[in-house]
């Protein structure tokens, strides 16, 4: 027998197990289906044991959540025939009745519903009557047919058949009245045993079905109904009084359950959720058409739901409620994200917050399993639609779900911040930190940490560390901060965790995140003290730590001296006896300044504007005397924290433009006082950095620009900037001659910014753009580097600020010395012509750009005293419209749209782009909606619906073809195709802020507004520039008499010069009554005085110095004559005559004269433009000639532009190289311009240039007697032709472009000059023309006529295609050998032959012809000869070329950088 029981080895259990007596038929048995369902019945209706679960019940007329202990087997049979009775709600819409019955003591339940009932008829089929068949046999169902939508519970056919077969007795009593019979039948044992059913006869009206059972409690393993169970039961019921709504009363043990819609039914839950005698918390209902009821209440923080499938409990919810939820939770995420950008908050944060009410019915449900816990049918085949509307979204979003939202973000930010706490440790590892010996340890409380605006600030504040005693020195830490600190009120909590300087501070400080501090003790150090700069940036950096504080740690602010400022001297005065004057604020050293009065010389003054001025020496004298370098900050009330957040909070934009409002020029903080408040700090020394920022985001409303812009215009006519150079160079000039303390890099891009031509841009650029400026394509941001990039003064700049204005201007100064004025006086509000953006503290700003000619149009009528018309939004070059959408009171809006058009059913040409739509965006947008074309991630594009495009445009023009399909043009026409393609745009006038005059922000409502104010400024100024001029000649006219007095002294032997003492001199001169003229003095810092002037004009008589006569006794030798005298006289009396005319003339006259002047230079720029753009045309071809998706020309990669340095060639030298029937070939020009290149220094000679010859006083101030007598002639005060002919002399002749320089070579032209140095032609630089006839060409065509020569100017070559280099090579040859002659004739040594023409020469060297200046004939013949050199004869050549020599007497410029000349005037 033991043998018997043993394993066999290697046989499973099972195997021995089947060897123990069990047939093959006991083994492997077949069960009948209801065999199975009682064998394995939680295989149909849940876990037939016990279960522990947190439910919501019903007792004591309230829902309860509490712990139950039920048998989810009981539970389901029970609520399969409560969903009978509910879904004979849907079969008949008249059922108004469910009656329920719980009899705990008797172990009863019986449900009850009227509406139509089961038909009381025999089956055909199956030969039983209907009720028996659906309630007594297995898998019967009257939801089989899928093809039929229903919105019923039942659909596998079990069901009520499950109670039946868990019950000891199960009655079905139901009553036809259609038939007229009532049916009885009861079922017992498990449904084993059955009764014949009970008929009888009914009334006809009468509908109603009831099923009774008795729970086959010990297959539950219990012996009564108890508690729990009823409690669970009676919910259920309560949950139909809810779902059937109004419609049905329902009764439960006699009683009607007090629920009338599915309202009322959550309230219950509501009411339960909240604390006894509170209020009920929020809920948001909304019906959505007949089958949807959503309700949205709030929990704390775990995301509850309640939701019914055609009156089934889902319990666990299902896709039912996703759809629901997922509409809210996007909704509020995106609402919360938008109001608080730095909140983060994504959709599951938002569910967690949202307790969800559904009430729904849907088609042909399917759930996870037969206990219908969980709706697992997708949502396309739920039948109908949910859409929330959005008046109910936004109550939910408006609700306390957003506090709620924003709670936890902040708690999950301080817990994530608390990662990088720091805590009080002898040593902490952060790189650049020079940590105190003491730190962290038991004298950490006498510890400074000093944090420093950069590593040289750093430097400092260890060498002034240095200089105290070891034991000091072992108390001071030092960390250089980069930069600015960020602003920690606004930042995300990414950028704060990711915030490296942030987090090395809390480190070397010991901070722990939200902690409250009562004092220092817990911390490595016990003060921290600030090092900056003295300037703007230095305050706003200390405001930034100050902010970083009070946003965590407000606490810290109030201990006493935790918080200190260090403070250096911003300017030192030293005097010659050693005396040394430290000012720490402008305004006390000003205050100084103004008290010297006569004392000031033998002071010198140095500005110490950073802290890398100071020297190790005098950091270790401010150290040694630190009490009167440290202010402590100290906290006196609320009104401190109110001041912080008002300067960095975004809450207070409103309230930061008042404090702005508010603010006093000449506010300063009292740098004598030993403590600082928050607030004062705040209010006198953070709004000076606010007020800078502001001023340098948005510009003046006089001149249009911003302070570093005037900068660079400031120096473009302080260094006469007609001559190109470098951008990187200039912005060096400008960082030196005006005071910019910013980034070189800054500056440069301001630079590029002002040159900038492109569609877009600017209107009128005032510098040029000579190389790669940017295009189009990516905004401007393709420019070249500053190194590469050449510019100068545009010529039309002094047309829009006349050098007559210069001298009325209110200049700035700083440093000691004269920078840029307050504002530019142009003759047109530039603000207008070339727009604006920018943002500032408080203010941002944007203005479009407006047409130039609109602008000088309407101050015609406000000259005449006519009404303004409205303006338009205008940009130069752009192709497409810009119209006028709906006014506001704020301003009014504008559609820009671009051009597209149909070339065939499936092509479209696009030609423009909205302005600021640049063309690569827009290529990555076309590419995004192309067919089959995959991102650089690899994904397909989401909604394509073009097939392919090509791109035919160049740098500066647009052209797209588009291929699309039929159906695809069909759908994109009737959206629209502008919007289609997003070719429109908007631009409004909203937001149109700038300075005033008196440099108050103010809000313009429209551009006739802004032109109106400027008006009536600008002609003020025009009554200031008669009166100045006026002044300026008559103190010419008493000059020139004084000389005239002198020389015919001297020449008379009434006054002896030679040989004798110059006090004697000055005294017979001041005796005899001349005019004593004083020296224009350079800017003076603090009055000081150069020891070598002092001594030299020593002498001194009746407050007259002995300079005061230099004008006189500074006059050539040779200009002491009597045909100087006769000069002189005669100036004097041309300047009478013109002083006359000036009288007569109105400030209106000068400023229409002006305009005139414009409006021809404008002229110019049109007649360009149009050059450009036909030669961009013939170029590229007719792309548009054929339809279809064919492949265009390609446009030109060098379109000619207006901004190239070609702009300063006169219309006479463009008609060189085009064909000699051009209309640009006129005698008038040939009479008028003449023909002169100006070559630039870059291209030179290599030789040293020869040395000028330093000019006399009395050459120079003829020379501005000139400059003022050439600008008073551009006025035309007098109708005489002669004055007529000398104003069409200055005015700038039509530009040749870069390219067109390229494609028609200009006839050669070489300039004899006594200068060693390139010419520059100038106005001291008069040169004649006169063309040699050409030669006649071996076997080419006749001479034109002797009289046609003398009519019309020489021919011109014609044009030829691009040079290889082997031709440029040969054009070296030849250029060398063209200079032999003159080398060789008989001129001087001394004087050169240079010869300049448009070729690869000029190109490869980076030089362009320059400007033409033409003088008039009376003053070419003194100063030219006029010589006919004939051409040699060269090898034969395709383009044969016209040579011209010309012989000055004139003196070349130099063309340093330095020494623009300050006479000379860039009209």
């Amino acid at each position: 027998m033991a043998a018997a029981t043993k394993k066999v080895p290697f046989a499973t259990s099972n195997s021995v197990n089947m060897n123990q007596g069990k047939t093959i038929e006991e083994t492997y048995q077949k069960k009948s289906q209801l065999e199975h369902i009682l064998l394995r019945p939680d295989t149909y209706i849940g876990s037939i044991e016990k279960h522990a679960q947190t439910l919501w019940v019903y007792e004591g007329d309230k829902i309860v959540h509490r712990s139950v202990t039920y048998v989810p087997g009981l539970y389901k049979i029970f609520d399969e025939i409560l969903v009978n009775a509910a879904d004979n709600k849907q079969r008949d819409p008249k059922m108004d009745s469910l009656k329920v019955v719980i009899d705990g003591e008797n172990n009863l339940v019986s449900v009850y519903n009227n509406g139509d009932g089961v038909p009381v008829e025999i089956h055909k089929e199956e030969g039983v009557y209907v009720p028996e068949l659906i309630f007594g046999h297995l898998l019967t169902s009257s939801n089989y047919d899928d093809a039929e939508k229903k919105t019923t519970g039942g659909r596998n056919g079990y069901g009520a058949k499950l109670t039946n077969i868990f019950s000891t007795e199960f009655v079905i009593e139901t009553a036809d009245g259609k038939r007229q019979k009532k049916y009885k039948q009861v079922f017992s044992n498990n449904m084993g045993k059955k009764s014949e059913p009970m008929i009888t006869k009914c009334k006809e009206g009468e509908n109603w079905t009831k099923v009774t059972f008795k729970p086959d409690l010990a297959k539950f393993s219990m012996t009564h109904l108890e508690e729990d169970v009823v409690a669970l039961m009676k919910k259920r019921v309560v949950d139909m009084a809810g779902c059937l709504g109004k419609t049905v009363k329902v009764e439960l043990n006699g009683s009607r359950v007090p629920v009338k819609s599915f309202q009322d039914y959550v309230y219950m839950y509501l009411n339960s959720a909240s604390e006894p005698g509170s209020e009920r918390p929020k809920s948001f209902y909304e019906k959505v058409g007949e089958r949807w009821e959503v309700c949205v209440s709030l929990t704390e923080g775990q995301f509850q739901q309640v939701s019914f499938v055609n009156s089934i409990a889902t319990i666990k919810g299902g896709t039912h409620v996703d759809y629901v939820t997922n509409q809210i939770t996007n909704y509020v995420m995106n609402a919360v994200n938008k109001k608080h950008k730095n909140s983060n908050i994504k959709a599951h944060n938002v569910k967690n917050y949202l307790w969800v009410f559904v009430n729904c019915l849907i088609d042909n449900p399917a759930f996870d399993s037969q206990t219908k816990e969980t709706l697992t049918l997708r949502q396309s085949s739920f039948g109908s639609k949910c859409e929330l509307s959005e008046d109910f979204l936004k109550k939910v979003a408006k609700s306390d779900i957003v506090d709620n939202l924003l709670s936890w973000a902040r708690f999950k930010e301080n817990k994530e911040l608390k990662k990088t706490d720091g805590t009080k440790t002898a040593k902490v590892n952060v790189p650049k930190l020079e940590d105190a010996n003491e730190a962290g340890g038991r004298y950490s409380e006498k510890c400074t940490l000093i944090l420093t605006e950069g590593d040289s600030a750093k430097a400092l504040a260890i060498a002034g560390v240095a200089g105290l005693s070891q034991t000091e020195r072992s108390f001071y830490g030092v960390f250089p901060l980069r930069g600015k600190l960020l602003n920690v009120r606004e930042a995300t909590p990414k950028q704060l965790k990711e915030n490296k300087e942030i987090e090395c501070i809390k480190k070397i400080l010991g901070l722990q995140h939200d902690k409250q501090y009562s004092n220092v003790k817990s911390l490595r150090y016990g003060h921290l003290m600030i090092m900056t700069d003295q300037d703007h940036d230095g305050s706003h950096i200390k405001g930034l730590l100050i902010n970083f504080l009070h946003s965590f740690w407000p606490s810290l602010l109030k201990v006493p001296s935790f918080l200190v400022e260090f403070i250096t001297p911003i300017v030192k005065a030293t005097h010659r006896n050693g005396t040394v004057l430290s000012f720490y604020s402008m305004p006390e050293y000003e205050s100084w300044k103004g008290s010297l009065v006569g004392n000031a010389s033998g002071w010198s003054i140095k500005y110490y504007k950073g802290l890398g001025t100071s020297t190790s020496k005098e950091g270790k004298a401010y150290f040694q005397s630190l009490d009167k370098h440290k202010k402590d900050f100290i906290w006196m009330d609320e009104q401190d924290g109110d001041a912080i957040e008002l300067a960095f909070s975004k809450k207070k934009i409103e309230a930061r433009k008042n404090w702005l409002r508010q603010y006093e020029p000449g506010t300063h903080l009292d740098q004598n006082q030993k403590l600082i408040k928050y607030s004062d700090f705040i209010n006198k020394e953070l709004i000076l950095f606010s007020m800078a920022d502001l001023q340098r985001s948005i510009p003046s409303m006089v001149d249009g620009l911003k302070p570093g812009q005037r900068k660079i215009l400031f120096c473009s006519f302080k260094r006469n900037f007609v001559k190109e150079a470098k951008v990187s160079q200039f912005s060096g000039y400008v960082s030196e001659h005006s005071a910019y303390h910013h980034g070189e890099q800054s500056l440069a891009s301001t630079i590029i910014g002002m040159a900038q031509d492109f569609v877009g841009s600017n209107n009128i650029n005032l510098l040029l753009p000579n190389g790669q400026f940017g295009t189009r394509s990516v905004g401007g941001k393709d420019h070249a580097s500053a190194r590469y990039i050449y510019t100068q003064l545009s010529p039309i700049t002094r047309f829009l600020f006349p050098k007559d204005d210069d001298g009325l201007l209110d200049y700035l100064d700083e440093d000691g010395q004269t920078i840029e004025p307050n504002w530019y006086m142009p003759i047109i509000p530039l603000v207008l012509v070339n727009g604006c953006e920018g943002i500032g503290t408080g203010w941002s700003t944007f203005i479009p750009n407006y047409n130039p000619r609109d602008v000088v149009a309407n101050i015609r009528r406000l000259l005449n005293g006519e009404m303004m018309e409205p303006m338009n939004p205008w940009y130069r070059g752009f192709k497409g419209t810009i119209e006028k959408g709906a006014s506001k009171e704020a301003g009014c809006s504008y559609a820009v749209n671009g051009v597209i058009d149909e070339v065939n059913e499936t092509t479209l040409r696009i030609t423009e782009l909205p302005i600021r739509r640049w063309t690569d965006d827009y290529k990555a947008f076309l590419n995004s909606v192309t067919e089959g074309n995959r991102d650089e991630n690899g994904n397909l594009p989401k909604d394509p619906f073009i097939k392919d495009f090509r791109k035919y445009g160049d740098d500066a023009t647009v052209v797209f073809e588009v291929l699309l399909s039929e159906e695809n043009m069909m759908i994109a026409k009737q959206e629209g195709l502008l919007k289609k393609f997003k070719l429109t745009t908007t631009i409004s006038t909203s937001n149109m802020h700038l300075f005033d005059s008196a440099g108050v922000i103010k809000k313009y409502d429209n551009p006739e507004q802004i032109l109106e104010e400027f008006f009536h400024l600008r002609l003020e100024y025009y009554e200031r520039r008669k009166k100045v001029l006026l002044e300026n000649l008559e103190f010419e006219l008493l000059k020139l008499e004084n000389k005239v007095r002198f020389i015919l002294g001297v020449v008379r032997g009434e006054i002896i010069v030679n040989n004798r003492k110059r006090a004697d001199l000055f005294l017979e001169l001041h005796q005899k009554g001349f005019t004593p003229i004083p020296k224009k003095s350079k800017a003076v810092v603090a009055g000081a005085t150069d020891d070598k002037d002092e001594a030299e004009d020593s002498l001194e008589v009746s407050g007259v110095r002995a300079s005061d006569y230099d004008y006189l006794l500074s006059m050539a030798i040779g200009t002491l004559t009597l045909e100087k005298v006769q000069q002189l006289c005669a100036d004097h009396d041309k300047l009478n005559g013109e002083v006359d005319n000036l009288r007569k003339t109105t400030p209106i006259v000068l400023w229409v004269k002006d305009l005139e002047a414009l409006e021809m230079q404008l002229d110019v720029l049109d007649k360009y433009d149009a050059e450009a753009e036909e030669a961009r045309k013939k170029l590229k071809g007719d792309a548009n000639g054929e339809a279809g998706f064919k492949v265009s020309k390609q446009a030109p990669k060098n379109p000619r532009k207006y901004t190239k340095k070609a702009i300063n060639e006169e219309v006479s030298v463009e008609t060189m190289g085009k064909p000699s029937s051009s209309t640009m070939e006129t005698g008038q020009q040939a009479e008028n311009a003449a023909e002169v290149v100006k070559p630039k220094g870059r291209a030179g000679s290599r030789k040293a240039p020869a040395k000028k010859e330093k000019p006399s006083p009395s050459s120079d101030e003829d020379d501005e007697i000139e400059s003022l007598k050439d600008r008073l002639k551009a006025y035309r005060l007098d109708s005489s032709p002669e004055q007529s002919a000398d104003m069409e002399t200055d005015v700038l002749r039509v530009p040749a472009g870069r390219n067109a320089a390229r494609k028609k070579p200009l006839a050669a032209v070489s300039v004899i000059s006594d200068s060693e140095d390139e010419p520059d032609l100038d106005d001291d630089f008069d040169v004649q023309v006169k063309a040699v006839p050409e030669t006649k060409k071996k076997g080419g065509r006749k001479a034109a006529a002797a009289n046609d020569k003398a009519a019309k100017p020489p021919a011109a070559t014609k044009r030829r295609g691009p040079v290889s280099k082997q031709s440029q090579g040969l054009g070296q040859q030849l250029l060398t050998e063209m200079l032999k002659p003159a080398e060789e004739s008989g001129i001087s040594p001394e004087k050169k032959v240079r010869k300049m023409r448009a070729s690869p020469f000029n190109k490869k060297s980076g030089s362009l012809l320059g400007g033409i200046e033409t003088m008039p004939a009376s003053s070419t013949s003194e100063n030219a000869d006029v010589i006919d050199v004939p051409a040699k004869a060269r090898p034969q050549r395709a383009n044969r070329k016209q040579t011209r020599y010309v012989l000055s007497d004139s003196e070349s410029e130099d063309s340093d950088f330095e020494q623009a000349s300050e006479d000379s005037d860039s009209d």
